[in-house]
């Protein structure tokens, strides 16, 4: 989106355009929708800029929900942002540490923001991309007039004058700018840099959002480690730093899926258990209890250890589940090779199967196409390394996704 785009946009016109149109029917036909407009009278550039907000929307919903259809968006912004689901959760540990007035620095189209507007704290929103700015400003508009006061300013987060500011969020940018297409850069490359977000950590209060895939040598000592998965995909590392940290805590997992949020903490990263032979039951610990390295408190509660050393893949012969972990009941091993595993699956009658796999180098999709499956039963196929040789585990959930 460039400033004309903009400036077409933030127009009564088109935000009742916008307001108006059904974003199924139009992500349906947008040629309809085009072509409906222009008869109407209205511009190109005015139609272009209200039908892409419109299919925005429809996008964002599984970011925003209901939230989405008040606000103005751009891909790259969608991409960028935090779902809703985890910003209550790092707006709601800004309240409970008593923190008044917060300011998101790299605040992009404001999802974080509205997240902490939404609790009645005041909140500073400082982006450096005009545009993007101006975005936050119209969808943070709602909360200006709420118990915590809300400013949006465009500058770089280095220079932001933080004089009255309890503490601090930030995501710094880790792509490319731009408005659609961008590209992730290497850690030396973030906005702000790193070595200056954490030197702040070390004056204020502050939350720092990284890829969960973030170097954990590279995390500094002090600061609390949280890692977030959010319905079977871990999606974050945050940082948490001065009354945003919680006493004893060095790592952390928390889960969420649809309504449901269950965290496991621990000082540090925990000791393992043995490995074991296969036992009735494997389970799959989440990404955020793998990144967080409390693999091993998962384990010892579902009474289970790793089928392998270095897989993260549990088995045990308790039946027990874990908000922690996917379980699956193991019906028996069958040879990993695809002509004689596909010959044993049609002979089951199993037409529909859940491929998944860990220390093994093979493309799921490739494999269904060769199994060339046939019935309909259906189960998971567990693919990975027992004993230095690969093998395949036929399997039923125990847990939903």
């Amino acid at each position: 989106m460039d400033h004309a785009e903009l400036d077409a946009l933030l127009t009564p016109e088109a935000m009742e355009l916008v307001d108006g149109l059904d974003p199924a029917e139009t992500e349906a036909d947008v040629a309809r929708t085009v072509t409906t407009l222009r008869r109407a009278g209205h511009g190109p550039d005015l139609v272009s800029a209200v039908v892409g907000q419109v299919r925005l929307r429809r996008r964002a919903r599984a970011k925003f929900g209901e939230f989405a259809d008040r606000m103005l968006f751009t891909r790259a912004g969608i991409e960028q942002a935090t779902r809703m689901s985890v910003s209550a959760h790092h707006a709601g540990r800004f309240v409970r540490a008593g923190l008044a007035r917060v300011a998101d620095l790299g605040c992009g189209i404001g999802g974080d923001a509205i997240a902490f507007g939404s609790l009645g704290m005041g909140v500073l929103a400082v982006d450096a991309d005009e545009v993007t700015a101006a975005l936050a400003a119209y969808n943070l508009s709602p909360f200006r007039d709420g118990a915590g006061s809300v400013e949006v300013r465009c500058a770089r987060a280095e220079e932001t004058d933080l004089a009255g500011v309890d503490a601090v969020w930030m995501d710094p940018a880790r792509r490319t700018t731009g408005h659609s297409e961008t590209r992730r850069v290497s850690a030396d490359d973030y906005s702000p840099r790193l070595d200056w977000a954490f030197a702040l950590a070390e004056r204020l209060p502050t939350g720092i959002k990284l890829g969960p895939a973030h170097d954990r040598d590279a995390i500094p000592d002090g600061v609390e480690a949280q890692w977030i998965s959010v319905d079977g995909s871990t999606v974050e590392l945050v940082l948490w730093s001065g009354a945003l940290a919680r006493a004893g805590v060095g790592r952390a997992a928390l889960v969420i899926r649809r309504d449901s949020a269950h965290e496991l903490t621990a000082p540090g990263d925990v000791e393992d258990e043995p490995v074991r032979a296969l036992g009735a039951f494997v389970h799959e610990p989440e990404g955020s209890v793998i990144r967080a390295r409390l693999v091993g408190d998962v384990a010892r509660a579902l009474d289970a250890g790793p089928v392998a050393d270095g897989i993260a893949y549990l088995t045990g012969d308790a039946e027990a589940t874990s908000p922690f972990a996917q379980s699956f009941r193991v019906r028996e091993t069958l040879p990993a090779d695809p002509k004689v595993l596909g010959k044993a699956l049609r002979e089951r009658g199993i037409g529909t199967l859940e491929i998944k796999k860990r220390g093994v180098d093979i493309d799921p999709a490739a494999l269904r196409r060769k199994l060339k499956l046939r019935g309909d039963g259906s189960a998971t196929l567990i693919v990975t390394r027992i004993d230095g040789r690969r093998v395949a585990i036929l399997a039923d959930r125990v847990s939903a996704p």
